[in-house]
């Protein structure tokens, strides 16, 4: 897959996610490397995100979310390769 190959994905996280400002990290990674989607927190506790552009650079945005910042414990991590959405723009929080 190229690195210019559009790519959009669905990832749910487990773990120490919410109230340690994981969705402001996603969305200010996510911002960075100019994807489009969304993110959001879940009643159960997790957080859900939808991010979509170049492969490479959403493989970099997962490859971060794994981590998180640095008040977060990621301990599971789902991706599931999606339809790409061509219009879907910019990346926001969800609430």
């Amino acid at each position: 897959m190229s690195a210019t190959t559009q790519k959009r994905v669905h990832v749910i996280i487990s773990g120490l996610v919410q109230g340690v400002g994981f969705r402001m990290f996603v969305r200010r990674e996510a911002s960075a490397r100019s994807l489009s989607g969304w993110t959001r927190n879940l009643p159960d506790g997790k957080v859900e995100i939808e991010a979509q552009g170049s492969a490479g650079l959403v493989d970099e945005l997962l490859r971060q979310s794994r981590i998180g910042p640095a008040r977060a414990s990621v301990t599971a991590f789902k991706v599931k390769e999606i339809e790409v959405d061509t219009s879907d723009s910019g990346f926001r929080i969800l609430t």
